[in-house]
């Protein structure tokens, strides 16, 4: 008799993306969102996996590198009090989160870019965007619990440093 493992959650969301990113390119992050999105309630998504915080800035784990380099998945860890700069990306993106509350602020380009609407991402929220670096936005940890948010960036992991954040300020 043969047995076979049925997929982990993380399995199963990584599987989703791959045929997300498969999507036209004007629709691909809200495909990218969707299969995400479906990920973020299960508890054990990142079980087994180390995602260890950073007392000084939100860390990024590697979870998933396309092998053709189109895309990657990372687990991002959010202390209490931490956040990313106002940034726009140079590709496309999406993101929900898995555990905390993130606190979302978009801007208007400018300078200095200006606050113009915020949200809170609960476990479950998703967004993201086109490659657009006009489109400017913050991510933060405006809570007293650490936070743990999955994205996924249109670009190769190695290249993440200068081909997905356009930072607007830090």
């Amino acid at each position: 008799m043969t047995f076979i493992r049925p997929r982990t959650a993380l399995e199963t969301m990584l599987a989703g993306i791959s045929r997300a990113a498969e999507a036209p390119a004007p629709t691909r992050h809200e495909a990218v969102m969707a299969a995400i999105g479906d990920a973020l309630a299960k508890p054990e998504l990142l079980e087994g996996i180390d995602c260890p915080c950073c007392p000084d800035r939100y860390v990024r784990h590697l979870l998933h590198a396309d092998a053709a380099g189109r895309y990657a998945v990372v687990a991002l860890v959010w202390r209490p009090g931490q956040m990313s700069p106002v940034h726009g990306h140079r590709t496309w993106c999406a993101f929900g989160v898995h555990r905390g509350v993130l606190t979302e602020t978009y801007y208007v380009a400018g300078d200095p870019p200006q606050p113009s609407a915020t949200r809170l991402l609960a476990p479950g929220g998703v967004g993201g965007g086109p490659a657009d670096p006009a489109l400017i936005h913050r991510l933060a940890n405006l809570s007293c619990r650490t936070a743990i948010s999955i994205h996924c960036y249109g670009v190769a992991f190695d290249r993440f440093g200068e081909d997905v954040n356009e930072v607007h300020s830090a």
